[in-house]
């Protein structure tokens, strides 16, 4: 399974914000829509990801206030990313390494989406239960074999 199929899934709602933008603006977004993150989108390009995570730390670091910061000043500048076509069996190991909770999915300088631990872990599952509905009918659907004596019998001891 790849990323794309997550995507494909998901649909293509993005949510983003400028950095430039008051964090209390983004939060308030943030709070509305129920999502814990934001691209942070300058230009056409995607310069950072604001999750909850950044907020958080922001929030314990200022006696619980956002004061007048920037989205700039706490987004993380670096968000590890990934493409469409990356496996999600690369992408799990890399989420659970660097604690990453939302990653962004590039095709070149485009922002295709975003993924959550949620959306991958969904996926996993859903894959999971597939698989064994698949294995449950195979089984149930086992054919019996002949004995010696011409007579069938089962695979099973």
């Amino acid at each position: 399974m790849k990323v794309s199929d997550i995507l494909r899934v998901k649909g293509g709602t993005l949510y983003t914000c400028h950095p430039d933008d008051a964090l209390s603006k983004a939060v308030a977004d943030m709070a509305d829509r129920d999502i814990g993150s934001l691209a942070v989108m300058e230009h056409g390009e995607l310069v950072g990801m604001l999750t909850f995570r950044e907020l958080i730390h922001t929030l314990s670091n200022n006696g619980g206030s956002v004061n007048n910061k920037s989205v700039r000043a706490v987004m993380d500048d670096h968000p590890m990313t990934c493409t469409p076509e990356t496996a999600l069996e690369q992408v799990r190991p890399l989420m659970l390494e660097r604690h990453t909770r939302y990653m962004p999915v590039m095709d070149a300088k485009m922002l295709m989406g975003v993924i959550s631990f949620y959306d991958v872990a969904r996926a996993v599952v859903d894959s999971q239960n597939f698989e064994n509905k698949m294995l449950k009918a195979y089984i149930r659907d086992w054919p019996e074999e002949e004995t010696s004596d011409g007579k069938s019998g089962s695979n099973f001891p």
